[in-house]
């Protein structure tokens, strides 16, 4: 068999190894994981803002893909991968939502306030991420950190292809609108 003498000579490809691992194969396992896991971990922290979320959410994925294994269709792993993700960290927004309503407004509140002159652009940036709403932060982390094409993020989101688009240009317009200030200020001094 091929694949047998490729997993001996540890020389999987990556569509070889999507094949094999729906056997059970721990070797492609661990060849896929590698190739994805820092991917889908700066996914999932840049979805949830919080790195012990993030790394929960990203063990969670892992485990779902070996779990799932057998339903991958062969279209697109990565897409298929992200999409494990995509979901791990709406159920880990949608948890800490039904928390937050738990806690008292003003303690909630109190967390968020912050002088903008204090912090740099970077972590500005990330807030103003942050803020987007849901949809158009999905498509925006997908092609502006993981380098989706919008057919990817379409197959990914399971929306059409223009609604990505729409949502990659609406995500870019209310980050715009929202560093303007930060931006001018910039270019001031």
């Amino acid at each position: 068999m091929i694949f047998k003498k490729q997993i001996t000579n540890s020389k999987l490809n990556e569509e070889d190894a999507v094949m094999v691992l729906q056997q059970g194969s721990a070797e492609a396992f661990s060849l896929l994981y590698n190739s994805y896991a820092p991917k889908i971990y700066r996914f999932c922290l840049r979805m949830l803002g919080d790195e012990q979320k993030a790394a929960d959410a990203f063990q969670e994925t892992f485990m779902r893909v070996y779990e799932s294994r057998t339903a991958f269709n062969g279209q697109n792993f990565g897409a298929w991968v992200f999409k494990i993700a995509h979901n791990n960290c709406l159920n880990l927004i949608r948890l800490e939502k039904k928390e937050l309503l738990q806690f008292d407004e003003e303690i909630h509140l109190g967390k968020t306030d912050r002088n903008i002159e204090e912090v740099g652009l970077k972590e500005q940036l990330e807030k103003a991420i942050a803020l987007l709403p849901m949809p158009l932060r999905e498509a925006l982390l997908l092609r502006e950190y993981e380098d989706f094409s919008y057919q990817e993020i379409a197959d990914t989101l399971n929306i059409e292809l223009s609604l990505a688009k729409v949502r990659v240009h609406r995500a870019r317009l209310f980050l715009r609108n929202l560093l303007k200030p930060i931006v001018q200020e910039l270019n001031e001094s």
